[in-house]
């Protein structure tokens, strides 16, 4: 049977939980075959395989289209449409599933009337989800890649949408006027700290949504809201998602790793625990510098800043690490894992977080005044 790309969206959205039905609406309107032009990428082993429309047929890519999927747009700078074979390196921009993108607007609090600022434009169907809900003239999105920027434009162009466009830094928000007043910002990319520049730029009692990630790549979902006194409030979603970090957050290049002895000790917690996605993100809370990887054996942790390492391996029917540099990075890890399982080994909803006015912010379990971890800003 032929596709037909509005029963499509219809199934879609039918299918997509979402509190407010609003955004299901959005969701039906709004053509995705025209934000994702005539190729995306899919994994292939180690490499990324280009997947083109002509190749598979109008039918079929309408459904992959429709399917409640991220697909791969960029990989390292290079288009879906520019690449000549299977790439290989780090998605750097994609169209997001539809189902994440309604979530996180559900998230925010957003209704009618609201203005929006959009951090990562990316191609530009989140965008168009929001003009077709709130109107062209209260969505604002800022794109950091030039090239994205433009194609995005021309996308929301030919689905009919002209909301405010810019380039630039999304981290730095974005000043249409002397004073910025946006009832909601909502990034489509992760960020290691929440930016200053976002906090003065939406109203008392609006919303910051975004997830909150690192060079570990763990990652939290969360919504703040922005208070008078310049402080910002929230507890983390229980939802196991993540986004590519933003540009200026990504990290930089990993240190030579060799596995130096060290120092030597019995570890105290089996290493397993940092597969666990609530475990993995306080792994990256207590050593936020680090990159992590795995062995066939155990773990290994390499900090960007100080080339500090520490890696596990099995001994006997326990685990023994060894830790190298000035820091002992598997002693502030497992310190943190200890807390969250003498905790009970909550959920990540059961963690929240404050920006304070001077800048400074955290991740606490349980309440503000429980145990701790301060975000690198």
């Amino acid at each position: 049977m032929t596709a037909d790309p509005a029963q499509l969206r219809r199934t879609l959205a039918a299918a997509v939980p979402v509190e407010d039905p609003a955004w299901r609406a959005a969701l039906e309107a709004v053509p995705r075959e025209l934000f994702l032009d005539e190729t995306v990428l899919c994994p292939s082993g180690t490499q990324w395989e280009p997947v083109r429309r002509h190749t598979i047929g109008d039918d079929a890519w309408l459904r992959l289209v429709y399917r409640d999927t991220t697909w791969v747009t960029q990989i390292d700078g290079i288009a879906a449409t520019d690449a000549p074979g299977p790439l290989t390196g780090r998605p750097t921009s994609s169209g997001t599933l539809p189902s994440l993108i309604v979530r996180m607007l559900d998230l925010a609090r957003i209704r009618e009337g609201d203005r929006v600022l959009e951090i990562g434009t990316g191609t530009g169907y989140s965008t168009a989800i929001l003009c077709r809900r709130l109107g062209d003239g209260n969505v604002y999105s800022i794109e950091y890649d030039p090239h994205l920027a433009a194609t995005a434009a021309g996308h929301l162009h030919a689905a009919g949408y002209s909301p405010t466009l810019v380039t630039g830094d999304g981290l730095a928000g974005h000043k249409e006027a002397a004073d910025a007043d946006y009832d909601a910002i909502v990034a489509t990319c992760a960020v290691r700290h929440i930016p200053p520049a976002w906090l003065h730029q939406v109203r008392d009692g609006g919303t910051i949504t975004t997830t909150v990630s690192g060079w570990m790549l763990a990652s939290g979902l969360i919504s703040l809201t922005v208070h008078d006194d310049g402080t910002a409030t929230g507890r983390f979603a229980a939802d196991h998602i993540g986004y590519m970090l933003a540009r200026p957050h990504e990290r930089p290049p990993r240190p030579t790793y060799y596995p130096h002895p060290g120092h030597t000790r019995p570890a105290r917690l089996n290493p397993g625990l940092l597969n666990d996605w609530t475990g993995h993100f306080l792994a990256q809370l207590a050593a936020p510098s680090a990159e992590f990887m795995t062995t066939g054996d155990g773990v290994i942790l390499v900090d960007v800043a100080t080339g500090s390492q520490a890696w596990t391996e099995p001994v006997g029917k326990g685990w023994q690490v060894h830790q190298h540099g000035p820091l002992r990075l598997w002693d502030a890890v497992e310190s943190a894992l200890t807390t969250w399982q003498d905790a009970g080994a909550p959920p990540q909803s059961d963690f929240g977080m404050t920006v304070e006015a001077d800048g400074t912010q955290r991740v606490w379990l349980g309440e503000p005044d429980g145990p701790a971890w301060h975000l690198p800003v």
